[in-house]
């Protein structure tokens, strides 16, 4: 029987890796996915971990017979524009030491993602192509198109088996909100079940794409579990959900919470947004590996209303029975 090794998953704290991660233990079990971060968590086989530093990252790999690495850490879009220095530090330093692993034969498969963030302002807004204008106005967008080049150049050059998702804005609730520009559609939902008011920092009509961490994680298995014949994309795929503005997000929460109130105040993070695509056009990834995405905005809205509000109720219940 072949040793197909462990997985590893650096970022297993964030938003998409605390769920990815969850996606891999169910389908290869506990004992095979070690999560990973550089802050501290109670994951099962959890290691500290900083992926800037090579040789632990190597030491890790190799006692822990690890084959593939889904590296998801980074500085977001926002937070990156506070520190560009450190953004370029943390998302590329990270990519090639774990790009050097697979060039020297040391583990098989990486999972790196990228965004629509390496589009720009003279980017097609409208379906978006695969093939396009690239000119990321960002840190992190110009960390996310660099990343990409050195995905193509090291898998044409060395043979790595790297894959890669171009994520659109992700929305889930089982972490809070991480520093990206997209990160006003999960605050949202948490402001409505609190029966607070939302201050967004975009504008009513401000239409980008987003995603559901369901069918963001779902993209990511299927990508990764596709034969390597059939992708022919190895700097990153185009990944589409629905596209839509806060005021639709608004309107879809109201059928739910008709009091809910949001307040529009556009900050440096609207630039950000007006840089990017309204919606992205994935027929690559439909057609190399079948890629369809399966939830709409009002099907989200229903599910993170739902699943937020458990967790407050649950979070109440253990407040008042620790009394």
């Amino acid at each position: 029987m072949v040793d197909t090794g462990k997985i590893l998953v650096i970022g297993a704290n964030g938003q998409l890796g605390v769920e990815l991660t969850e996606a891999l233990v169910r389908q290869y079990g506990e004992d095979q996915v070690i999560p990973s971060d550089i802050n501290p968590s109670n994951q099962a086989n959890f290691i500290e971990l900083d992926m800037l530093d090579a040789d632990h990252l190597r030491a890790v790999v190799r006692e822990k017979n690890v084959q593939t690495i889904y590296l998801l850490a980074a500085l977001l879009s926002a937070t990156g524009e506070k520190k560009p220095l450190l953004a370029w530090r943390i998302n590329m330093d990270g990519l090639l030491n774990v790009l050097e692993l697979a060039r020297e034969g040391v583990i098989r498969q990486i999972f790196w993602p990228s965004s629509i963030a390496v589009f720009g302002e003279t980017t097609p807004k409208v379906n978006t192509p695969q093939e396009t204008i690239i000119s990321p106005d960002t840190m992190y967008g110009i960390t996310k198109l660099a990343g990409e080049r050195l995905a193509a150049y090291y898998a044409a050059k060395f043979g790595v088996d790297i894959r890669s998702l171009r994520y659109p804005g992700l929305i889930g609730y089982r972490a809070l909100p991480g520093g990206g520009t997209t990160d006003y559609a999960v605050d949202i939902y948490h402001k409505a079940i609190a029966g607070e008011k939302f201050h967004c920092f975009l504008a009513a009509d401000t239409r980008l794409p987003l995603m559901y961490m369901s069918d963001a994680v779902r993209a990511t298995l299927e990508l990764m579990q596709a034969p390597a014949n059939k992708i022919t994309i190895r700097s990153s795929y185009n990944l589409a959900g629905f596209s839509c503005t806060p005021a639709e997000i608004t309107t879809a929460i109201q059928q739910h919470v008709p009091d809910f109130q949001i307040e529009y105040q556009p900050d440096f993070r609207q630039q950000i947004a007006d840089s990017w695509p309204e919606s992205i056009d994935d027929r690559l990834a439909q057609q190399d590996w079948g890629w369809q995405a399966q939830v709409n905005l009002e099907e989200m809205t229903l599910d993170m209303l739902k699943n937020l509000s458990q967790r407050k109720k649950a979070a109440v219940e253990t407040t008042f029975s620790s009394k």
